[in-house]
Order: structure tokens, then sequence, then C-alpha cells
């Protein structure tokens, strides 16, 4: 089918070809626009743009959409999630109202073993569909592309079981492009308590073959943090995921420098997620590699937390992606637009370096730029917001809590 858009005021992010990677430094205050515009869809990708003076004619469309000149703006890429779970932890949220940190919460047997506990009693059908309510909303929210971990199952059945629930995602929702992560290493799984060398080995001699055998895993992560993996198990994990080709994506100095940034870069991860707490060593460390920044101001927001220097690490040069870290315990919420008004408000980033860092960017985070995911241009998914009239870009952000998305395409439909 081909749709044509039409009456666009502004479409933003609109290149004249796909971008090879991610945008690094004063690139990423760099978003071209295209003013008083229309855009062609032939199937699931962008087949032109123009402005209105020289729109095509109608008549060899099957739908014609007129954005009555609202803005026309990339669908987000979510690179970093953790969608699939049971229940939720509100009581949780009021022990941190309390007064408990998050580290504390842990050691009390909440946070992410009271996930895990929950998701091995749930059934498979019953976690599906919980979490195909939260793709949903993820969809209308304007998310194209999308990470989901695993990590709540902790033990072999309870992970093979995400995996299972994620493969079934992306068939019920092929219009989103979904990948997945294997997070084994998420905490010690309890019927290895106080074993933790031995959890290490069960995932790399039992856990990594299995995940391998069932496919349709994208990367492997580990939490490379205080208290939870150690720098020397990280790269054992990723050294043992390499050989069965899964590529490396790391949760790192969220509570503590934990050298986790010098792991990732060394096993060429491809992204080094939180990174609230990092020094000139680790922006030096990202230099010149492939491992691309990742912050997560929700959790920061939730957790009460520094939010990650991105202004710090756009101004030395290097690249950073934003994320929602949608989980139950410190991010309860996959909002994207509240990611771009957070990056603005809290960690100074301009509206464009922001819509650049949740869109260009991610997709470079997911492996996703050879596909066009995150940019507007010729021959990329149709994956787009059409926005209400609107005064400018920078009113997304500020005026946060204020509906204005008309409608989302994802693949062109």
């Amino acid at each position: 089918m081909r749709t044509l858009i039409k009456n666009i005021s502004a479409i933003h992010g609109a290149r004249p070809a796909i971008p090879s990677g991610a945008l690094a430094g004063a690139e990423m205050a760099s978003l071209p626009s295209l003013e008083n515009a229309w855009l062609s869809i032939s199937g699931e990708n962008i087949e032109a743009l123009g402005q209105m003076d020289s729109a095509p004619s109608e008549d060899g469309f099957q739908q014609v959409i007129d954005a009555r000149r609202g803005m026309v703006i990339p669908a987000f890429c979510d690179s970093h999630t953790h969608i699939v779970w049971a229940g939720s932890r509100e009581g949780e949220f009021r022990d941190k109202i309390a007064g408990l940190s998050y580290a504390e919460i842990a050691a009390r047997g909440g946070g992410i073993l009271n996930s895990a506990d929950r998701l091995n009693a749930t059934s498979e059908d019953d976690l599906f569909a919980q979490s195909l309510r939260r793709l949903r909303l993820a969809a209308a929210r304007g998310t194209g592309a999308i990470e989901i971990k695993t990590g709540y199952g902790l033990t072999l059945d309870g992970e093979l079981k995400m995996l299972r629930v994620i493969r079934r995602l992306r068939e019920a929702m092929p219009q989103i492009e979904v990948r997945a992560t294997f997070l084994g290493a998420h905490a010690v799984g309890r019927a290895f308590a106080g074993r933790q060398a031995e959890y290490v080995s069960h995932i790399i001699n039992d856990m990594l073959p299995a995940v391998a055998a069932e496919g349709g895993c994208d990367f492997v992560d580990v939490f490379c943090d205080e208290g939870f993996f150690t720098p020397d198990e990280t790269a054992r994990i990723l050294d043992a995921a390499s050989r069965f080709g899964l590529v490396g994506k790391i949760h790192a100095n969220e509570l503590a420098v934990s050298g986790g940034v010098q792991v990732a870069v060394s096993r060429g991860a491809l992204s080094a997620d939180h990174l609230e707490r990092i020094t000139d060593a680790e922006i030096e460390a990202f230099r010149g590699s492939r491992t691309i920044p990742t912050m997560l101001p929700g959790a920061s927001f939730f957790l009460g937390m520094p939010y990650g220097p991105a202004r710090r690490a756009i101004d030395a040069g290097l690249p950073v992606a934003l994320a929602s870290d949608w989980n139950p315990g410190s991010s309860p919420s996959g909002d994207m637009r509240f990611v771009w008004t957070l990056a603005c408000a809290k960690m100074r980033l301009t509206p464009e370096e922001a819509l650049n860092a949740m869109t260009v960017n991610t997709a470079a985070a997911l492996g996703l730029s050879p596909l066009g995911f995150g940019t507007i241009a010729p021959g990329a998914p149709a994956s787009l917001i059409i926005t209400n009239p609107l005064p400018s870009l920078s009113y997304i952000p500020y005026a946060y809590t204020e509906p204005w998305i008309s409608r989302v395409l994802l693949k062109g439909r």
C-alpha cells in the first residue's frame, strides 16, 4: 500500500540518506528540518519527501493523511527496557518514600529477586498478556523499536520462558522492531544464594548454550556494579557469549564507579547503560570505541539518584543515547516523551540533542542503524509520529503533560 502524508508544518529529522551510525558531540545538535512538507510511504518504508509545492498527485495513493499542519518526527527507539515482568512493586515504592535505598530494598529480598519470584510463579500465557499490554502502550506513545531484556527469571527455565515471551511479542506486534537481550546476570538467583561464583559458571556453562539453542536472542547483558557482578565476572560472561555470536550490552556505574565501562569497551559491547556515576577515565574509555554511552534519566528521577552526565559526554565529543529503563522497580514508565523532558530539564540537553539521542543514537545502540530506524530518509522504515499543530519542536518537552501525538505510524501501519 502507498500512503501520502500532506500538509506537514515541518519534518524534523529529515535526512537525505540513512545515517551510518550514532551522532557524536556537536553533531547531536543538528536536526535537519523540511518545512511545509509532504511524505510518501510505500509498504513499510519511506518512499520520498519534499515541500508541498512539489507534492505528487493523490491519485496513486491508497491512503492520504492530512497532517493539518502538525509536525512529523521519527518514532522513538527505546534501547533499554525490562517490560517482561509479572505483577508490580508499588510496595517497594512505599519503602522508597520511607527512605530506604535501592540497595537496602534489594538486601531485604526485594528488588530484582522479588520480581524473579513473581515471574517464576506466573504462567507463560499470563506473562505474555501482561507484557503485550506494555508493548501496546509503548507503541501508542510513539516507540517504534525496542529492546527487551530477560533477567527476572534467574533460573534456566525462567530465563527461557522470558525469551519465548519476547518472541511471542515480536510475532504479535511485527510493526514494532523488537530486539531481545539475555540478562541472566541481573542478580544471583535464590538457588545460588551465597554462591555467586557457581552462579556465574551456571550462566556460562548451562544458560548461554540453552539461550543460543532457543534462538531469537540478539544481545547479552550483565549488571556490572557494586553488590552485583564484578568486572572479571562480566568479562568472562561476555567472552562466553561472544562464542555464540551474542554481542554485549551491559549495565554499568549505576551505583558506583564499577569498572564496567572499561570491560564493555574492551569486549566491544554495543552499549554501556546507566552511567549515573562516571569519571574522566570513563569518558576517555568511550572515546574512539564502538560502545555507546546510554543514560536512563527515568531511573534517576524515580530513585532520586544523580542524572548521567550527558551534557559533559556530548561536550567531550561522545555520542549519547537515552532510553527509558522501563521496569517495575526503578523506572516504572516507558514513556519516551517524559525521557525527552528529563533530558532537557535535568541533563541540560537541547530538544534537538535529546531527540537525536532517543532516535538515531538509540537505533545505533540496538544495531539498527543499517536499517534506518530512528531517522526520516528515503528507504528508512516508515515509523513516524505525527503531532498536533504545535508552536515549535521545543514545545514538546516544555509542555510535558500535554497530549501532543495525533497519530503514530509504525512500519507504515
